[in-house]
């Protein structure tokens, strides 16, 4: 089943980089997700269809706010894993983010 993941931050395009490099990982693994980035203001157009919301350490701060409004599993993204792009880590938490919530 294919699982789907969103990243969010202000304004949706720091987190293109690290999409692309989480894509390239799970093509590689033969993972089945679909991946995207969007600005916060628009995480409303994708919450009926994806499994867990990765959030960009620059909105730490909406954290809570989130996870009160979506019955989904949010977390923010760890900073050094941001600022290295390392697209492996935040895809491997997100996934383990969506089997802690089944």
């Amino acid at each position: 089943m294919t699982k789907s993941i969103l990243l969010a931050c202000s304004g949706g395009y720091s987190t293109s980089m690290l999409v692309e490099r989480m894509k390239k990982v799970a093509s590689e693994k033969g993972v089945d997700v679909v991946i995207e980035a969007t600005a916060e203001s628009s995480i409303d157009t994708f919450a009926d269809s994806i499994d867990v919301i990765m959030l960009g350490p620059q909105m730490a701060h909406a954290e809570s706010d989130l996870k009160a409004k979506y019955d989904l599993p949010i977390a923010t993204i760890d900073m050094m894993d941001y600022g290295m792009m390392n697209g492996e880590k935040v895809l491997n938490t997100a996934l383990e983010l969506i089997e802690a919530n089944k």
